[in-house]
């Protein structure tokens, strides 16, 4: 995974997301509608997680916690910079899946970005649903549901 991760100048795996790619190729004469499409994170205890917002992200990269345990006490804690670059903005901005439409015989691909924090093996058993994907008319073409276990035991190039 570590060669996946390459892509970013910012290590969002860091800050607890899990950036998945998404690629939407309309091969038809009639544009694909994505104004009401959903996606989902679906973890192997049945969790279901949306995809993390542009302010969400943005919020997690300044903010980042120096210590996640709480002190009875009040000792003196690390004190953690803040501030967000304009490249990492820009990369945010860039990498985010905010298509809504595809026209025919075209693709539109992009990031959805996952907030995991909390999770010790996310991934494990978990599957990416994405719902609301219609034709011109507004007909629903189908749900996608992608597993994500083979991507754990997937060989890594080295």
């Amino acid at each position: 995974m570590a060669d996946k991760a390459k892509i970013f100048s910012v290590h969002y795996g860091e800050f607890g997301f899990v950036p998945i790619l998404v690629v939407v190729t309309n091969d038809g004469n009639q544009p694909i509608e994505l104004t009401g499409m959903g996606a989902q994170l679906v973890t192997a205890s049945r969790t279901k997680i949306p995809p993390a917002t542009e302010d969400d992200i943005e919020r997690r990269l300044v903010h980042p916690s120096a210590s996640r345990s709480q002190y009875p006490l009040p000792f003196p804690r690390k004190k953690v910079k803040g501030g967000l670059s304009k490249e990492a903005r820009e990369e945010i901005q860039n990498a985010q899946f905010v298509a809504k439409a595809v026209e025919p015989h075209s693709t539109k691909a992009g990031f959805l970005f996952f907030d995991v924090s909390e999770m010790s093996a996310p991934l494990a058993g978990a599957h990416f649903y994405l719902t609301g994907v219609r034709d011109g008319r507004g007909n629903e073409l189908m749900y996608f549901e992608v597993p994500l276990e083979k991507y754990l035991s997937a060989p890594s190039k080295r």
